[in-house]
């Protein structure tokens, strides 16, 4: 099994001004970094460096 997973969001209008290896927070799901080689005109591709701990079960 691989680890891709597509999906398409709604994001704040700043990050389409995102370049190189910029890194984000996304909301209770981990902290990011923008694909620098995938960045196309009408997309951004951002891969997650990092997950959330979720300590909600406990």
């Amino acid at each position: 099994q691989h680890s891709l997973v597509k999906c398409s969001a709604f994001v704040e209008p700043s990050l389409a001004k995102a370049e190189g290896d910029a890194g984000f927070q996304f909301e209770r799901h981990g902290y990011f970094v923008v694909d620098a080689k995938a960045v196309g005109a009408d997309r951004h591709v951002f891969n997650r460096a990092a997950g959330m701990r979720d300590s909600w079960a406990k």
